[in-house]
């Protein structure tokens, strides 16, 4: 069979590897192979390989930094098949960091070196490079995919997928010089990645614009979890400051406000390392007392030749933004980081649709619940990619189970023709647009990231559904174009869903709804049209 994989991090070329001994493979990116997020993971792969932990231990830490709504069967399957999935890329050469202290080898029976991160129970993450684990993976996976039969398509952008008697045949993108193409295939593998330019300020790459969930929501496919939007802690303070890892407070560093004062002590009792919704509204909370002067994150405690050999790549970001973090802190803002939400799949990558499978940040399989544990993202890539991967040509089961054994909420937006005004699809100046703003990214994320961002609440999320309602993308013909108006479809979706969610839970905190609310751990979901959502979906 012939399958298009849309993405080039590391779910998108782990599945590309894994599917090409069986199947014809053609790989579509919209950058190049290595322009995706994957490539910017500091931190490393949290797994369960040490002796002193356990797949039961990493999924109770999951579950916690969760906050009550993750998937079972998906947290499950994450933790368990994790450790294998570390050993592929041991297999395949990725260099990770080795120790050779004698306490850690007796430890973890074994020299991998690790570290520790917000919100787990045991030092478990693995790293590359120091903190260039993300760049290493992907320099091996690239080698890895260059000695298999795989056609690769870069500078390709996704603008939407062909769907035929209710299933995915094949895929609409721009081609390299920027022409219209339709790539045919008997499966399409979304991964993509996530859409942290909804936001202002984000730790994600400019290719990271929600292509993937916007197309798949236009075809018919449930998307859950929207309102679940990870803000990371620490990003850099300076114009185009990149992410600080939480492997730095894993190692030591604390946060400190303008007078020097540890405060987040008094917010939780694992301080820094909370889970990170925790520590990002306790940094937000801090600059809003202190006039918006960002906090500091202060190494200066850590050994400067440790902090060096640990952290290089960090150590030149922050020399470079004129700061020698052995000797001062850093000033960090959190910044938008992740989507939980995306694509509703079950645990092999099947989304609601027949013939189209998604893995990665575009995907929910409901693993991350709330709140991603910190250094659980590359390995989800990495083990549902394999999945999606093997059940490529498999028999479709008569019913997925998305989400688990828990229903799924399916909220339909109108019948087609309403489904085309709300994402405005029907581009043509008809009586719906009201307002044309010239520069709808820009609108859209200042809506997002003043009304819907890192704390919400009723009237804010009103206000910021009716200025989403007033912007128009005129008819897109370049890839800027067709980014916006996925941009604007997920905003719409992502402040409908944070109006629907009545309660605070993990990343989504409401003011106005500041308890979490036990009955209120289902997920919401979107369709473009109701007789896309096949009977397998329980409504």
């Amino acid at each position: 069979m012939h399958v298009v994989i849309v993405g080039s991090g590391i779910a998108g070329l782990t599945a590309a590897i894994r599917a090409s001994s069986r199947h014809d493979v053609t790989l579509v990116t919209k950058g190049s192979l290595t322009d995706g997020a994957t490539a910017y993971a500091q931190g490393g792969v949290a797994v369960a390989l040490g002796a002193d932990d356990s797949a039961a231990l990493h999924q109770a830490d999951t579950h916690v930094a969760a906050a009550g709504s993750a998937d079972v069967r998906a947290v499950e399957v994450l933790c368990t098949d994790g450790p294998a999935r570390v050993r592929d890329l041991l297999a395949l050469g990725v260099p990770f960091d080795r120790t050779t202290d004698r306490a850690s080898l007796d430890r973890y029976g074994d020299d991998l070196a690790r570290g520790r991160e917000a919100a787990h129970g045991r030092w478990r993450v693995v790293h590359a490079d120091g903190d260039a684990t993300g760049a290493a993976i992907e320099r091996t996976l690239v080698d890895a995919l260059h000695r298999r039969h795989v056609t690769i398509l870069e500078r390709t952008c996704l603008v939407d997928l062909v769907v035929r008697e209710g299933a995915v045949v094949g895929s609409d993108v721009l081609d390299l010089l920027g022409e219209p193409r339709r790539i045919d295939a008997d499966a399409v593998v979304l991964a993509s990645g996530g859409a942290g330019h909804l936001y202002r300020e984000t730790t994600n790459p400019l290719v990271a614009t929600g292509d993937g969930q916007a197309a798949a929501w236009r075809a018919g496919a449930v998307l859950a979890d929207l309102e679940f939007v990870q803000f990371h802690p620490t990003r850099l303070a300076v114009p185009d400051g990149g992410l600080v890892s939480e492997a730095v407070r894993g190692e030591g560093a604390v946060l400190r406000d303008v007078h020097g004062r540890r405060f987040m002590t008094d917010v939780h009792p694992d301080a820094e390392l909370a889970p990170r919704d925790v520590v990002a509204r306790g940094i937000a909370a801090a600059v809003r007392d202190q006039g918006g002067e960002p906090v500091l994150l202060d190494a200066t405690a850590l050994d400067p030749a440790f902090l060096v050999r640990r952290f290089p790549g960090l150590t030149r970001a922050t020399r470079a933004a004129g700061f020698d973090w052995t000797r001062e802190g850093v000033p960090v803002a959190p910044a938008a980081h992740y989507a939980m939400g995306g694509i509703a799949t079950d645990a092999e990558g099947r989304t609601s649709l027949p013939g189209l499978l998604a893995i990665g940040e575009v995907a929910c399989t409901g693993v991350h619940g709330a709140n991603r544990l910190a250094s659980n993202s590359l390995l989800e890539g990495l083990v549902f990619a394999v999945r999606a991967a093997d059940a490529l040509g498999a028999p479709r089961p008569g019913r997925l189970g998305l989400r688990g054994d828990a229903a799924l909420d399916v909220v339909t937006v109108g019948d087609a023709a309403d489904a085309r005004r709300a994402s405005r699809q029907d581009r043509t100046g008809g009586p719906d647009h009201r307002t044309d703003v010239a520069d709808v990214r820009r609108a859209v994320q200042s809506v997002m990231t003043d009304r819907v961002g890192l704390l919400r609440d009723a009237t804010g999320l009103a206000s910021a559904r009716r200025d989403l309602d007033h912007l128009v993308v005129p008819a897109p013909t370049g890839v800027r174009e067709h980014e916006d108006r996925g941009l604007l479809d997920l905003a719409r979706l992502t402040a409908l869903a944070a109006e629907a969610r009545t309660e605070s839970r993990g990343a989504h905190a409401r003011t106005d709804h500041p308890d979490t609310d036990p009955r209120a751990t289902r997920s919401h979901g979107w369709v473009s049209r109701p007789a896309a959502v096949p009977q397998e979906v329980p409504a």
